[in-house]
């Protein structure tokens, strides 16, 4: 997306990073992300923790703080009831209530399918901004969450959508639920 050039938008798209990073007047620094995507388990106030936490941790990448969140939803109210959606909307508030942050409003549109994510907004220090270029060798490396959390979160995701065969035997899991619930608990 072309963009005017601004000397205060310290990390933009440009740099294909988690967030982008803006210097206000006065010398103060935000950082701002948007995140959303579709339901990875079944449990809907699970999911709104996953999601919020997807979306705060792209401000933490970039060391800053969240401090303001606005809620993203596209939900099938002719399909699923309004209860599914409070509790998308309770667990993603409680993880950013968590993070010492706000939920100010949002926007939700009526959608074939459920969305759910959040904007971020943030406070990092100019001088302490993480990037994703310039690293190099020697540099560390921290992950987080250990790799194959998407692959895992993937074949729980079939598993759920597999359910049972046309005689109503269930079908074989490709995950435990031991390892889904590890999962899920990385994920928040």
């Amino acid at each position: 997306v072309p963009s005017a050039p601004d000397p205060n938008l310290l990390v933009g798209n440009a740099e294909s990073d988690d967030a982008a990073v803006y210097r206000l007047p006065g010398g103060q620094t935000i950082v701002q992300t948007i995140d959303f995507f579709t339901p990875v388990v079944d449990d809907p106030r699970l999911f709104g923790r996953i999601a919020a936490t997807n979306a705060l941790s792209d401000v933490y990448a970039m060391r800053g703080r969240p401090v303001l969140a606005l809620a993203v939803v596209a939900f099938p109210m002719k399909v699923l009831p309004g209860a599914v959606l409070e509790e998308i909307l309770r667990g993603g508030a409680e993880k950013v209530a968590e993070a010492g942050a706000v939920i100010g409003g949002g926007h939700s549109i009526d959608h074939d399918i459920p969305l759910y994510g959040l904007s971020v907004t943030g406070v990092v220090d100019e001088a302490k901004i993480t990037r994703n270029a310039g690293a190099k060798p020697g540099d560390a490396l921290v992950l987080t969450k250990p790799l194959g959390i998407g692959i895992t979160i993937r074949a729980g995701r079939a598993d759920s959508a597999a359910g049972a065969d046309a005689e109503g035997s269930a079908q074989k899991r490709r995950l435990s639920d031991a390892a889904l619930e590890e999962a899920v608990t990385v994920m928040c």
